[in-house]
């Protein structure tokens, strides 16, 4: 078994000497698509008679690199898959613990960055200035720059970035004043500004972020006492829309947050609504969470997504897992405190609803993992140079979020459950943990503060199970509040009746679903995937008389897509091919790319079961507008396809 204590995803050495402060003077270069300049690293010796720092770099171009301010030897070491090249640099001799070193790196990122996304202005909302952003989880901050690339190592760092376009950072802005004029009263796209910005709380470098184009701020109101303050970014066409979406309910989450777990640490929270290739839901950057526009639906169905990333604020970008094998303890803890707050805002319902919808993602990941079995398990042993990213689906979010559900149902319930969860963040934040630190002091808090009962409780689990264990089936038979999903439920096995009468024109009518919300129609669609009944007259008369065909709702659309192609030779699968393409690409009405990944991943793999080549076609043709994350894993997906 692999080494589920280091970082098979790095070469670096935090363990001997460690990067505590990284700043970065970065000119951002759209028309080279460059970001060119230097990072100074504030290092600290961890071991006496250490020579050398070693960084993570990934197609960098290298010019020049100081040692406490003179030349300094270096050697690059040649370019392994996943883990990139290492930068080997030289320390004065006789180093001892504790002692300080600076090191300065001058050089440019380059074409084969795979952290940056350079957009060509007519992939922009506004179409008129060209538009950059960074995604740099799990292993990609190595190609923005040199870094010891592991979340075992936390860092502050500050930066001062020029560019002709607007900058965003994963930090505290420094100046100009985000709510002063855009771009500091200079012509936009034409005139250069300096951006100044400040991260004085330790991150991993994952969540190290940028962006830059044409950006406007709108401030949130905040509840009353608070020191935090929190808002949206977004292009100038969208950002009435963005604020309508998410001014009702981002500060009344992180209030609530606050007060079941501890104070919220960094300062600013703040929202960045991104062009459409950003290939997820949402990112977890310090400060600001990087959002897909797919959810701006207009009814404010799928702010879900915020109450994920501003949770990650304690459990991950707070307490953080020590390397990929543990990554289960950052979004597994996650969903299950966003869904905590599901209860607390709305009702018991609402949690137990979440687990539903979630469990459906859950069941096809792990179906999908049958010849990948170790993908199954929350904690997961990487090879040395395995792709961190092979292993990422719903697995650590829902298997981790039930495992963490079943281990506050065995204790005694949420009111007994909750003053651990404070103890937790409290021990941990600012450190990253292994799975077996967490387990640790599970059993030393229930200790001290329930006694011999729940350490007998806690015996009773199947950790083997839960953590280790492979499989499509929990280990545990998890119960939920059903009560939002039974009109679903019920809808579904109407048209699952009428399938099995053969009713070629059923009675159903679009008032079936006037009263439901966004997630009980993509209940309503799940449930049917079970069946597996409908034909495609009645797949297609669904489309039409519910309009979810057209929905401009992606997660209903995608719903409807699985459903359409789960019988790839049947007619229906034939007739919506061309539209799924469509939608994928974004030449269908809504004239966007959906480069979310939990979209288009699933999607173009089960139409490359209708027709290979035709998605094959469009995929070669149009990979370029998508980011380069996805192109590398939706390649590996097509590549994998059964013909």
């Amino acid at each position: 078994m692999a080494d589920i204590t280091r970082d098979t995803a790095s070469q670096s050495n935090p363990f001997d000497v460690a990067t505590e402060h990284a700043s970065f003077i970065w000119t951002v270069d759209f028309e080279l698509q460059v970001i060119r300049g230097s990072v100074t690293h504030k290092l600290t010796v961890k071991k006496d008679s250490v020579k050398e720092v070693i960084f993570d770099t990934w197609d960098l171009e290298i010019f020049r690199i100081e040692v406490n301010g003179s030349n300094g030897k270096y050697d690059i070491k040649p370019k392994k898959a996943v883990v990139g090249s290492a930068l080997h640099i030289f320390l004065p001799s006789n180093l001892k613990q504790d002692d300080k070193v600076t090191v300065k790196i001058d050089y440019s990122t380059t074409g084969g960055c795979t952290a940056l996304q350079w957009l060509d202005k007519r992939q922009t909302q506004g179409k008129e200035h060209p538009y950059l952003f960074s995604q740099c989880q799990p292993t990609y901050a190595r190609a923005l720059a040199p870094l010891q690339d592991t979340p075992a190592n936390k860092i502050k760092y500050s930066a001062a970035v020029t560019s002709i376009l607007p900058v965003l950072l994963s930090a505290r802005r420094v100046s100009p004043p985000a709510d002063g004029p855009p771009h500091n009263g200079k012509a936009v796209g034409k005139e250069a500004v300096v951006y100044k910005y400040d991260q004085p709380v330790p991150i991993p470098t994952y969540l190290i972020a940028i962006a830059s184009g044409n950006m406007r701020y709108k401030l949130f109101s905040k509840p009353e006492g608070k020191s935090w303050t929190s808002g949206v970014w977004a292009e100038p066409e969208l950002i009435e829309k963005a604020f309508w979406e998410f001014s009702e309910d981002t500060t009344r989450f992180l209030s609530a947050e606050e007060e079941i777990i501890i104070d919220y640490q960094f300062g600013v929270y703040d929202l960045l609504v991104l062009p459409p290739s950003f290939p997820y839901g949402g990112m977890e950057n310090a400060c600001i969470s990087f959002l897909t526009p797919s959810l701006l639906t207009g009814d404010r169905t799928l702010v879900d997504v915020v109450v994920h990333e501003l949770t990650h604020s304690w459990f991950g970008n707070g307490v953080t897992h020590a390397n990929p094998s543990h990554f289960w303890l950052n979004e597994g803890w996650t969903t299950y405190i966003e869904r905590v707050l599901q209860e607390r805002l709305h009702s018991p319902a609402e949690r137990g609803f979440a687990y539903v919808i979630g469990s459906k993602a859950l069941y096809d990941d792990l179906e999908r993992y049958c010849d990948q079995p170790k993908f199954q398990r929350l904690v997961i042993s990487f090879q040395n140079e395995e792709d961190p990213d092979d292993a990422y689906s719903s697995v650590p979010y829902e298997k981790g979020a039930n495992f963490i559900l079943h281990l506050e149902q065995t204790l005694g319930g949420l009111d007994v459950f909750l003053p651990y969860v404070k103890d937790y963040v409290k021990t941990f934040l600012g450190q990253s943990i292994t799975t077996a630190q967490w387990k640790d002091h599970l059993y030393s808090y229930w200790s001290q503060h329930g006694g011999p009962e729940k350490v007998a409780a806690l015996d009773t689990v199947d950790w083997e199970g839960w953590l280790y264990g492979e499989g499509t089936h929990l280990p545990v038979k998890m119960t939920y509040d059903l009560s939002l999903a039974e009109k679903a439920y019920h809808l579904a096995e109407r048209w699952h009746n009428a399938a099995k009468d053969g009713s070629s024109a059923p009675d159903f009518k679009p008032s079936d679903i006037q009263d439901f919300n966004s997630n009980q129609i993509v209940v309503f669609l799940e449930k049917l995937h079970g069946y597996k009944s409908l034909d495609s007259p009645l797949i297609l008369h669904l489309g039409k008389i519910y309009h979810i065909a057209e929905t401009q709702n992606a997660e209903i659309r995608l719903r409807f897509y699985i459903l359409a192609f789960l019988d790839p030779l049947a007619p229906a699968a034939k007739a919506l091919l061309i539209p799924a393409i469509q939608w994928l690409i974004g030449e269908d009405n809504t004239g966007v790319i959906k480069g979310r990944m939990k979209f288009c991943r699933p999607v173009f793999r089960a139409a490359a079961r209708v027709n290979r080549k035709a998605v094959l076609e469009a995929w070669n043709q149009n990979k370029g507008l998508f980011h380069p994350i996805a192109q590398k894993l939706i390649d590996k997906d097509l590549e994998a396809q059964v013909v």
